[in-house]
């Protein structure tokens, strides 16, 4: 089959690297790639969707699996689908699910999915009010609009919280994604990453994974798209799965047919537990990145049989098998990440002697470019160590060695991935 992934990042590369292990004869396109997903497949850049969903007709793509959220809110899937295009991704009516966190929010309470008490405001009045009423702090702002995971501030005192919302209402902080803000209540627990792939009816449940968000070792510094991640995580049981499975999917995925909007592709749960109990932070529309870059590999079931399912409402045929083992991801960032651009700098891969950590470890590329035959280093987070093992110390310890063995000016990593699990 020819297959098109939108995107560029590691979430890509990773999609694309474990569609290339199942069938010889898939042909893997990436519009635009990276650097280094031209080791995969070959590399288009075509940005205008028409034009892109009429190369794909001519080039008899049989299935466009889209990564990233932006294309998704701006309705890539409707125009495939209106050229009769196989296309994995939600509809932009439901991609608003991640694209404003207000209507999101509001489809939590409308149909009773547990959540964060909260108040949606455009007005700085209003959300000081409602500031002023909590009982207790931290406080949560969130940026309406996509802000590539970026656009939540954990406000430690009312006064930061009023901060927060002040610089998103005037546009400072995350221009016209902050007209509307979310102010809600702190949720004390841990947190987690469920990925439910849907087709608008039927849905498959992945393993639960560990995302680590903030920059420094002890979850210290600034928010980031994501230093790292582990699955399956220990920290879910059984009871935790099917509440989420009752009380979050089942109804989202009714919910949404009422709206007019059907769920497919990924819904991304974000998920907090508190006393055992499943709250939801957030839904994305898309696998998380770094997540994905472990799910895919642990997928014992194909990955393309996975999303080709999922496009043409078929799940309910599909007999999703996980790997036993673990997987751990270590994001390895530019030395300014995510304060600033760093200059480009060479990658160095040293050769792997060790049998045992080349048959269990790789690495996915993300922010990276291409100059001649050398790899540079050009995005925030520039790529990912991946481990697998029969259970998560032995991953970590693999991802980390991999880690030892790639080279770049700056490079920087957490070098606690997956501690939670490991206390």
């Amino acid at each position: 089959m020819n297959i098109l992934i939108l995107g560029s990042g590691g979430r890509e590369y990773s999609i694309g690297l474990a569609i290339s292990k199942e069938y010889e004869e898939h042909n893997i396109t990436f519009c635009p790639g990276n650097g280094a997903t031209d080791k995969i497949g070959s590399n288009i850049n075509i940005k205008d969707y028409k034009e892109l969903a009429s190369w794909a007709k001519n080039n008899n793509i049989g299935l466009t699996i889209v990564g990233p959220e932006q294309p998704l809110v701006d309705g890539v899937v409707d125009i495939f689908k209106q050229e009769g295009l196989t296309i994995f991704g939600p509809s932009a009516k439901a991609a608003q699910l991640e694209g404003s966190k207000v209507y999101m929010k509001n489809i939590l309470k409308k149909y009773n999915i547990p959540t964060a008490a909260f108040i949606e405001t455009a007005s700085k009045e209003e959300a000081y009010n409602f500031i002023d009423s909590m009982s207790k702090t931290p406080i949560v702002v969130k940026a309406d609009g996509l802000c590539a995971g970026k656009g939540v501030i954990i406000a430690l005192s009312k006064e930061e919280a009023k901060e927060a919302v002040s610089g998103m209402l005037s546009g400072e902080s995350f221009g016209d994604a902050g007209a509307k803000v979310v102010v809600e209540e702190y949720l004390d627990g841990y947190e987690l990453s469920i990925f439910a792939v849907c087709d608008g009816d039927n849905y498959v449940v992945l393993p639960a994974a560990q995302d680590h968000k903030r920059v420094g070792d002890g979850d210290t510094g600034p928010n980031t798209g994501g230093m790292g991640a582990y699955a399956p995580t220990p920290l879910v049981n059984d009871d935790i799965y099917k509440k989420v499975e009752d009380r979050v999917i089942k109804p989202t995925l009714e919910g949404m047919k009422k709206e007019g909007a059907p769920f497919e592709g990924v819904l991304f749960i974000g998920v907090m537990v508190v006393d055992n109990e499943p709250i939801i932070l957030e839904y994305n529309v898309r696998f998380g990145d770094p997540e994905c870059e472990i799910l895919m590999p642990l997928l014992e079931t194909p990955v393309s049989e996975l999303f080709y399912k999922g496009a043409t409402k078929q799940l309910d045929t599909l007999d999703i098998k996980i790997k036993k083992q673990f997987g751990v991801a270590v994001v390895m960032a530019s030395g300014n990440y995510p304060y600033g651009s760093s200059a480009p700098a060479e990658i160095i891969v040293d050769d792997i002697h060790d049998e045992v950590l080349k048959e269990n470890s790789h690495i996915s590329y993300a922010g990276v470019t291409k100059d001649g035959d050398t790899l540079l280093a050009t995005g925030g987070r520039v790529l990912l160590c991946v481990g697998f093992g029969d259970d998560i110390q032995t991953a970590r310890d693999r991802a980390y060695a991999l880690c030892g063995q790639v080279h770049f000016a700056g490079k920087k990593c957490r070098t606690d991935i997956a501690y939670q699990a490991l206390k």
